[in-house]
């Protein structure tokens, strides 16, 4: 039987952890390679680390602060910062959030019902009566 006469249930038949790389630290190889380029890894982070504090641009961060929800990000390039860029960065984000106004529900269904008119008034209307009842509107001093 040739690989193109074989159903596809045949072929997945043959497919298990193996073939996915689940079992790989089985063999005893692979785990010392990792450890061996985490380690490195490591070094080279820590080494950057010590760089950067030493020229003073290194931000610490506490461990029980919640660095996602901050306000003011955290800027790894630039170590010198003011108050006054401080101030800046804090009325950009303010801003930022602020931007959108959020209509209300009472809005969104005055909104609704505004838009089920206007199909409505599209698909029975006709013109003429559209234009009797804008003529109604305007003669009573009713603006929509």
């Amino acid at each position: 039987m040739s690989l193109t006469d074989k159903t596809r249930g045949e072929l997945s038949r043959n497919v298990d952890a193996d073939y996915y790389g689940y079992r790989d630290e089985d063999d005893g190889v692979i785990v010392p390679l990792e450890q061996e380029v985490e380690k490195k890894a490591i070094a080279a982070a820590v080494k950057h680390w010590e760089e950067l504090h030493a020229q003073g641009k290194a931000v610490s961060v506490r461990e029980d602060e919640d660095i996602y929800t901050s306000a003011k990000g955290l800027d790894m390039g630039s170590g010198s910062e003011t108050e006054e860029e401080g101030d800046g960065e804090e009325e950009k984000a303010e801003s930022l959030t602020n931007h959108l106004e959020v209509p209300s529900q009472k809005e969104i269904e005055e909104m609704l019902v505004r838009r089920k008119k206007m199909e409505l008034l599209e698909k029975y209307a006709t013109e003429a009566l559209v234009h009797q009842e804008e003529e109604a509107k305007a003669l009573l001093g009713y603006t929509s």
